[in-house]
């Protein structure tokens, strides 16, 4: 069931299974910036700088549960002064994200650190429907980190 998924910090899943997530071809396929190996050492030091994250923001990625079960992970990061959102799910997951991302949004919304969201997602990614049903506008396109991305924005304060 929906109601079950829960967000916690990274820290608290088996860095093997973030390994394993992360190595499956078909979380690579829309993830350009994925490169290299990922095993256990990997994941860890992913988790440490996404805890680095927390500590500097206040705010970071989560793990998503569904059940207690490991699902994905993504949330909200501090790009300059913006906060992107990500999001990662396993395969057998892909259904949720758009619970996981109603959630998130519900978050955003109730902190006042965020005025909007930004997404940044490879033109790979050609299926924007339901992100445009959020609301959310494409303001352009961006270079990251060699990369192209289409960026959009999902304001979720009234009056910005």
């Amino acid at each position: 069931m929906i109601e079950t998924i829960s967000f916690a910090r990274l820290s608290e899943v088996n860095p093997a299974e973030i390994a394993a997530h992360m190595s499956d071809p078909r979380v690579a396929q829309h993830m350009p910036l994925l490169k290299g190996r990922w095993d256990v050492t990997a994941a860890q030091n992913f988790v440490d700088k996404k805890q680095a994250i927390w500590a500097r923001d206040g705010l970071g990625h989560w793990a998503f549960l569904q059940d207690g079960r490991y699902i994905g992970w993504g949330g909200f990061q501090k790009e300059d002064n913006e906060w992107d959102f990500g999001l990662v799910l396993r395969p057998d997951a892909f259904g949720l994200g758009k619970h996981i991302v109603k959630k998130a949004i519900d978050f955003a919304i109730s902190d006042s650190r965020i005025p909007f969201i930004t997404f940044l997602l490879p033109p790979s990614r050609t299926n924007l429907g339901a992100l445009l049903r959020l609301g959310a506008v494409q303001t352009g396109k961006i270079d990251y980190e060699g990369e192209p991305f289409l960026k959009f924005r999902l304001e979720t304060k009234s009056n910005q």
